[in-house]
């Protein structure tokens, strides 16, 4: 029986895949960090720019294209729109009413609206895999919450926000596949970071001249590792990986890092596990598997035993 390639996450990117995860995740708490230190608007600003800056100093080095095609301008300030500014805005805000660690599962309900999304605006297939992923990832995600779900329904606003970011990014994601842009993706991404962030920019001049001061070492670590592995690598890694397969395999693929963000959050932040934590893993490890297995594997198997 012939199966669909394309259903599941290539080979060649798993270890993509893994950087990704582990230096997104471990991420989340590092927010929580500089942001201690820092008013939201310049902390995202100086990430925005860093980001930028390296990309296209590496993309300039690599000699990749820079120059956006003729005709493409549109679609870029719409991919960045809600990719870098609303996404960014959003997750800043939300992650001061909670934990770091329910923050980023929040914010990873992004594969719930950007399946049926796909499914609209691209024609993607919503297989029997892709739902049983799909379930598997949003029950990991809903029994991490039910840990806090006190604090999550005191936190109203943040709650929002960190959902409004979610569907932010999953708007931007099959932005990125429905209107593609002719350019490297180490060019692309160095262009959203720009371009996405001019409103933040503009924030961080009007609002926080009078709130700067010198950081001490661990928020002044957490802004670097934002600049330098956030912005300038996980930005890079994902928007590769976005291109290369349909958004409900990228989409699904994501779902591990809210975990990474939760155990890290208790190590960095001394946030304290809980038995839902370990059980929420299982079950994001299962829907990964619908994406990282090819189809067949599974039940084939089973048949041998």
């Amino acid at each position: 029986m012939k199966h669909d390639a394309s259903q599941t996450f290539p080979p060649h990117l798993i270890g993509v895949l893994v950087a990704l995860t582990l230096a997104w995740g471990f991420n989340w708490p590092m927010i929580k960090l500089a942001l201690s230190e820092l008013p939201v608007f310049t902390f995202r600003s100086v990430c925005l720019a860093g980001g930028a800056a390296g990309l296209f100093a590496i993309a300039a080095y690599a000699r990749l294209p820079l120059r956006v095609p003729r005709g493409q301008w549109g679609r870029l300030l719409l991919i960045a729109l809600f990719n870098v500014t609303v996404w960014n805005l959003c997750i800043a805000y939300g992650i001061g009413y909670m934990s770091s660690g329910r923050a980023a599962i929040l914010a990873y309900t992004m594969p719930l609206w950007s399946v049926p999304l796909s499914a609209w605006l691209l024609k993607e297939r919503i297989t029997r895999r892709r739902i049983a992923g799909v379930g598997l990832g949003m029950a990991g995600m809903l029994l991490l919450l039910s840990v806090e779900l006190r604090a999550v329904q005191a936190a109203p606003k943040g709650t929002l926000l960190m959902v409004a970011g979610a569907v932010s990014w999953a708007i931007g994601t099959v932005m990125m596949k429905r209107y593609p842009v002719g350019l490297p993706v180490t060019s692309l991404t160095a262009w959203q970071l720009l371009i996405g962030g001019i409103p933040i920019y503009a924030g961080a001049l009007a609002f926080d001249l009078h709130d700067l001061h010198p950081l001490t070492i661990g928020p002044a670590v957490a802004l670097a590792y934002n600049v330098l592995v956030a912005f300038v690598f996980c930005h890079w890694a994902w928007y590769k990986i976005v291109i290369s397969v349909p958004v409900g395999v990228s989409s699904l693929s994501s779902l591990m890092t809210p975990v990474v963000g939760v155990f890290s959050g208790m190590l960095v932040l001394a946030e304290l596990p809980h038995w839902q934590d370990f059980a929420a893993l299982g079950m994001v490890l299962l829907a990964l598997a619908t994406v990282l297995l090819p189809p067949g594997s599974i039940s084939a198997l089973v048949a041998r035993r």
